[in-house]
């Protein structure tokens, strides 16, 4: 199997440490393949064999192409690029026994110990008062400068027995490099190189750790593979679409903010992002409304995030008749309560994709006496309904500081959803 798409996924993984600086890098892919940029705030000029993106908050993006024949419909696939972390607060340093720490706060449900007593730094970016107005900057302090300690276990002896970390005590930064009088504003405006006033910023704290691999390079272990590494594919596998699609449904590319954190935002899957954009995308067109209708039935949505695979320690975690592996195929999600959306209807259509690029597919449900996670599939469906499934990566260590999925799974992703990029049946 060739590993194209995962030596790209591990350089655009690399370079992600927030969700601002992942949508950036999209934006520079987009760029390069000759997409042209859109904005909200003004009309829609698309023309068929045209290649368009446009963004939101800066840190949601959609992307699609307009085939020269196109059909009256959608092929979507949709992500998320924030991961569970810590953000810091509006002030946040923090004197406090004769010690700087940073003040944060947490952001979505991440393993607390497993940000520990590693080296910790902060992205994302800065809004600042400029010559002509409010402007904003990415910033990613690239340097070892926060750790958060853990207490020694002689001072803890039931650490081991389960212990309840407590956010606002447990889980500080250290920032012993600076004193206790350090402007922040001021901080980061020599950090960014910044020419104004700081007025605010969105920073979240990363590990300082790179996508790398193990276990005989057929496992990658890399922080935020949930949900970027779906994210990256889903765009690789796009981007490739593109070049080849001349007709059919409209590929659509999209990746959303704040999942982590329920997605209720003008930014997030429950937002009326995506549904305006499609509505603009037939308007700009010439479709009357009458075929907005039509072209929503006819279109199909892959909810592409990140799925549990069977742990081998703790087996009995899984549904014991649905039980998934690393580097044995993408997985289909299901749950009876739909908190997925994965429908048998949508599962044959996914199951007849994969078989005619001959991809095999794992089949996913919860334990039934135990709660899963949900993703933005049905999320935006409250928004813009279509037939929809749920797939994702098998990988353990969901929301992990750091998290592993299996190489030949990346390699999948993006071949099945560029597969879907580029199919043209009526189901």
């Amino acid at each position: 199997m060739s590993l194209s798409y995962l030596k790209n996924t591990m350089e655009l993984l690399s370079h992600s440490p927030s969700c601002f600086h992942a949508v950036a890098n999209m934006k520079e892919a987009l760029d390069g393949a000759g997409f042209l940029l859109l904005k909200e705030d003004e009309p829609f000029a698309v023309k068929r064999g045209g290649k368009y993106y446009l963004t939101r908050n800066d840190s949601s993006i959609i992307a699609f192409m307009v085939p020269e024949d196109a059909s009256l419909g959608f092929r979507i696939a949709a992500s998320h690029n924030d991961s569970p972390s810590f953000a810091l607060k509006p002030n946040p340093i923090y004197a406090r026994e004769g010690v700087t720490s940073i003040n944060v706060e947490p952001y979505g449900g991440g393993i607390y110990y497993s940000w520990m007593d590693r080296p910790l730094s902060f992205a994302g970016r800065v809004f600042y008062q400029g010559d002509e107005g409010i402007k904003s900057a990415l910033v990613n302090i690239d340097e070892d400068i926060l750790v958060i300690p853990s207490l020694a276990i002689h001072m803890n002896r039931e650490v081991n027995k389960g212990y309840a970390f407590n956010a606002a005590k447990d889980m500080v930064p250290l920032w012993l490099d600076h004193a206790a009088e350090t402007d922040f504003p001021s901080y980061l405006k020599e950090k960014a190189n910044i020419q104004g006033e700081v007025l605010s910023h969105d920073l979240f704290l990363y590990v300082r750790e790179n996508p790398r691999l193990v276990c005989g390079d057929s496992l990658l272990l890399s922080p935020r593979l949930d949900d970027l590494s779906s994210a990256y594919t889903s765009l690789l596998g796009f981007l490739d679409a593109c070049k080849e699609k001349e007709a059919g449904f409209i590929p659509v590319f999209a990746s959303f903010d704040n999942e982590e954190v329920g997605s209720l935002t003008m930014q997030g899957a429950n937002s009326d992002f995506l549904k305006n954009t499609l509505r603009r995308i037939l308007l700009s067109l010439g479709y009357p409304t009458e075929q907005l209708m039509m072209a929503f039935a006819s279109s199909v949505l892959l909810s592409a995030d990140n799925a549990h695979a069977s742990h081998p320690n703790h087996m009995d975690k899984s549904d014991p008749t649905s039980k998934v592996f690393l580097n044995q195929g993408i997985v289909l999600k299901y749950n009876a309560e739909q908190r997925y959306t994965t429908s048998a209807r949508s599962a044959a259509y996914v199951k007849s994709l994969a078989a005619s690029i001959d991809q095999p597919i794992q089949e996913f449900t919860n334990r039934s006496d135990m709660r899963g996670g949900s993703t933005l599939g049905n999320i935006s469906n409250a928004e813009v309904s279509l037939v929809c499934a749920d797939i994702g990566i098998a990988q353990l260590a969901m929301h992990s500081s750091t998290e592993l999925c299996g190489v030949k799974d990346i390699e999948r992703m993006a071949a099945l959803l560029k597969a879907h990029y580029l199919d043209d049946t009526r189901i």
